[in-house]
């Protein structure tokens, strides 16, 4: 069996945003010669997400209205985390509805996905530099 490992990094300008980036998966996947196997995506950061849906742009605009009415971000002395002198405890409970990381699937070469599915990095406490981990192990 061999391993591949690699990391991309994100330095959102928003404090919230939703990457796709099934093309820089499949491209680590293609770097690993692995043909058969799987991918690990893990978003390496306590405030952002891996997760797998439908590239569609009023989704995207659906999750981010949904998540930010399920923890909002304001006003920040709601949280018991932003006593510390950070602002960004919503950004924790958004990273923990929307996951950590996917695994996928990977067959001829390619991730091997169900109609419709895309990877996408989440970010919820944006601004600066972060770091996602791609893992791709199999023959």
């Amino acid at each position: 069996m061999k391993s591949y490992r690699e990391e991309l990094f994100f330095e959102t300008p928003h404090r919230r945003d939703y990457i796709n980036i099934t093309d820089k998966v499949q491209s680590a996947v293609d770097k690993s010669g692995i043909k058969e196997g799987l991918c690990l995506v893990n978003a390496m950061h306590i405030t952002a997400s891996v997760y797998i849906n439908d590239a569609e742009s009023g989704l995207l605009s659906d999750y981010d209205q949904w998540l930010e009415k399920l923890a909002p971000h304001a006003p920040t002395s709601q949280y018991r985390h932003n006593d510390t002198g950070e602002d960004n405890a919503d950004a924790h409970m958004k990273r923990q509805v929307m996951g950590r990381e996917v695994v996928v699937a990977v067959t001829k070469g390619e991730l091997d996905f169900g109609p419709w599915e895309q990877i996408f990095y989440g970010e919820f406490d944006g601004r600066r530099r972060k770091r996602v981990l791609i893992k791709v192990i199999g023959e």
